[in-house]
This record gives structure tokens, C-alpha cells and sequence, in this order.
């Protein structure tokens, strides 16, 4: 399987960087061998997105804030669809 990149884009003048690198470490926990880079990209504009491969998974402004088995979710059902998420998937 090719590795994979996530982005990570959050607003600063929101203060959403504890989120954002929060929800960082929960995507490297869970997808360790997957990841080649994840990168935070600090931004303005109310924006909170995440991308896999330069594909949106995630926008704050149409989703919601995500939740991190939301987040695993959608990045697993694009990468690795029958992978199983153990406890996430429950």
C-alpha cells in the first residue's frame, strides 16, 4: 500500500492549534504505518480541513468540528476500506 499524506489546515486567530495538533497525534497513533507525512497547516478564515493526498476529507465549514473516529473513519473508508478500526468502528 502507498503511504499516505495527510494536511491538517486550522485556523490560528480561532486558537484551534491545540486541536488540530490533538488530532494530529490521533491520526499518527492510528495510522502509523500508513502515514509518510502529516503536516499541520496553520491558516485564518474560520478553516478547519483535512486532507488525505491532497483530497478533502473533512471541512469544518460543512461537517461540523470532527470528531477523531469520524475523522479515522473517513480516511480509512479512502485508503483502506476493509480495514477494521477496532474499537472506532464500534
Amino acid at each position: 500500500m502507498e503511504k499516505i499524506k495527510i494536511t491538517i489546515e486550522y485556523c490560528t486567530l480561532c486558537q484551534w492549534t491545540p486541536r488540530a495538533v490533538w488530532l494530529q497525534q490521533e491520526l499518527l497513533y492510528t495510522f502509523n504505518n500508513e502515514i509518510e507525512e502529516i503536516s499541520l497547516r496553520p491558516t485564518n478564515g474560520g478553516v478547519f480541513k483535512i486532507s488525505v493526498n491532497e483530497q478533502l476529507v473533512w471541512d469544518r465549514k460543512e461537517q461540523g468540528f470532527p470528531e477523531p473516529k469520524k475523522v479515522k473513519q473517513a480516511i480509512r473508508d479512502l485508503v483502506d476500506p476493509e480495514r477494521s478500526l477496532g474499537h472506532t468502528d464500534k
